[in-house]
C-alpha cells in the first residue's frame, strides 16, 4: 500500500479503512472541535481529491482506489 509505505499491494477493503484510521490518527487529523471531521494533510488531500470529510464516508472516498477481483 504506497500511500501509507507497506510493501504489500494487496490489502482487504477493511484492512485498508483501518490503516486509513490509524493514520488518521497518527497524524492528528480529527478536527479537534468534532473529531467525526478529517482535516486532510497533503498527502490524505492528493489521496482523496478533498480538503476535508466525516469519517462516515472513509469507504466512499477510498472505493476508486480498488480494483474489482475474481
Amino acid at each position: 500500500m504506497k500511500f501509507i509505505g507497506t510493501g504489500e499491494s494487496m490489502l482487504s477493503r477493511s484492512d485498508v479503512v483501518k490503516r486509513m484510521w490509524d493514520y488518521i490518527k497518527e497524524n492528528n487529523l480529527q478536527d479537534p472541535s468534532d473529531r467525526r471531521k478529517i482535516i486532510c494533510d497533503e498527502k490524505l488531500k492528493d489521496l482523496l481529491g478533498v480538503e476535508t470529510f466525516t469519517g462516515f464516508t472513509v469507504s466512499k472516498l477510498l472505493a476508486p482506489h480498488f480494483t474489482k477481483t475474481k
